[in-house]
């Protein structure tokens, strides 16, 4: 085989670790389940080693950092797992975006970087299949490289790839690839889903990310034609619109990231309506800016009557980061014809609290500041901020609120207005 380098067992791999080691793993869908389970065997070996990726809450179920008391991991994302290691200072938590990510894994010093990939074709190239988000930024820096080489992993269409005569070692063994259940839509985001579709047009290039509002959106877009989608990371919702050609053509979805089912991971590598690609080409603000009519489609957790959007943190708690959406929303405020949409459910707790507040919350992070937003949806409509005045904003933000609050929103944005 060209380049051949040597075979190694996972438990191998594992045992090569020593303290002060930084060691890259691809997470995502990219994540080797087989490496993993190794070091769970042998937490011993995560003493003192600190793990680098991009492990994602809702995903990626676990962390590295819990596998040794003295175990740390530098992450981009907060989630569950990581809470324990952050309190005592383990985990490094960056307050970045994807761009950023990607930045800080080509600028570290890394010792080994471990990937997944397909079966090599004959010329020795190894495609990095339905995961080719952060791991180029990674490999190219490794002082050591290794790759999980899996039969389940499908050659998909796209640039980046891993060569067997670059790597130290191979893991050559079959295993599941991680999946990620569908989403149904429920009925409470039916009609957010419908205003959300209402705006885009047809032959636009739109992103949206994961969870039950993308898949009622998708699922409302089924009437629309010549889309193109254009994101971080896309779940088998999407496949319906291609079906149906509402998506259609070569490359018509680009991505970094497939999440779903091993169906559909086998029509993502067969089917060249898709083409993977690394976040420096996937989140690049001036390659989605030369793309005409760019919507940008994101999730708010709480927006503020000036326009400002808290899509990462529940009451003092972070929960989750920023990820794609700065990049995307840039882009798309610079694409000719492009919208930067944040959608959200008007309440929370059962209808007891409004989602649309006078100010962010105490504790509340801000994920986009109140000049990025071009459009704010809730179940309720649509708040154009596009050329209003600070009243304005309040007004059409207002108008869009559960209307058991708009009273009380009415009297705190009078006492808002008398103290600017």
């Amino acid at each position: 085989m060209i380049g051949s380098p040597p075979r190694r067992s996972a438990e191998a791999i594992v045992d090569t670790l020593e303290p002060g080691m930084t060691v890259f793993l691809a997470g995502m869908t990219g994540e080797s389940l087989v490496l993993r389970d190794a070091l769970r065997a042998r937490p011993e070996k995560a003493a003192d080693v600190r793990f680098v990726g991009v492990f994602f809450p809702g995903i990626n179920d676990g962390a590295y950092v819990g596998l040794h008391p003295r175990a740390r991991q530098r992450a981009y994302f907060m989630s569950p797992a990581f809470r324990p290691g952050f309190q005592d200072e383990r985990v490094e938590l960056l307050p970045t975006d994807y761009l950023g990510a990607w930045r800080d894994l080509s600028s570290l010093e890394i010792d080994l970087a471990v990937v997944q990939a397909s079966e090599p074709d004959p010329a020795g190239r190894s495609s990095l299949g339905i995961c080719h988000d952060f791991a180029p930024a990674a490999w190219s820096r490794a002082k050591r490289r290794v790759a999980h080489i899996n039969p389940a992993m499908p050659r998909t269409h796209g640039a980046a790839h891993v060569r067997l005569d670059e790597c130290d070692a191979v893991i050559e063994a079959p295993a599941d690839l991680l999946t990620y259940p569908a989403e149904p839509a429920s009925a409470s985001y039916a009609s957010l889903a419908g205003h959300i579709a209402g705006l885009v047009r047809d032959g636009d290039t739109i992103q949206l990310g994961i969870g039950r509002m993308v898949t009622g959106v998708l699922d409302a877009l089924r009437g629309h034609r010549g889309l193109r989608l254009h994101a971080g990371m896309a779940t088998q919702a999407v496949v319906p619109l291609i079906d149906g050609r509402v998506i259609e053509g070569r490359a018509a979805v680009t991505l970094g990231v497939a999440l779903g089912d091993r169906d559909y991971y086998r029509r993502a590598a067969l089917d060249d309506t898709f083409l993977f690609a690394p976040v420096d080409e996937t989140h690049d603000p001036r390659r989605i800016a030369a793309i005409d009519n760019f919507v940008a489609i994101n999730a708010a957790l709480e927006v503020d009557l000036f326009g400002q959007v808290n899509c990462d943190t529940l009451g003092r708690q972070l929960v989750a980061g920023v990820g794609g959406m700065p990049a995307f929303a840039a882009g798309a405020r610079l694409s000719r014809g492009g919208r930067a949409v944040f959608a959200l459910l008007s309440t929370a707790a059962a209808g007891a609290r409004s989602r649309i507040v006078s100010r962010l919350s105490g504790g509340a992070l801000v994920g986009a500041p109140r000049h990025v937003a071009d459009l704010i949806v809730t179940e309720h409509g649509v708040a154009d901020l596009r050329g209003a005045s600070i009243p304005q904003r309040a007004q059409r933000l207002m108008a869009i609120a559960a209307p058991q609050h708009r009273a009380l929103l009415e009297a705190q944005w009078k006492t808002l207005c008398a103290s600017l």
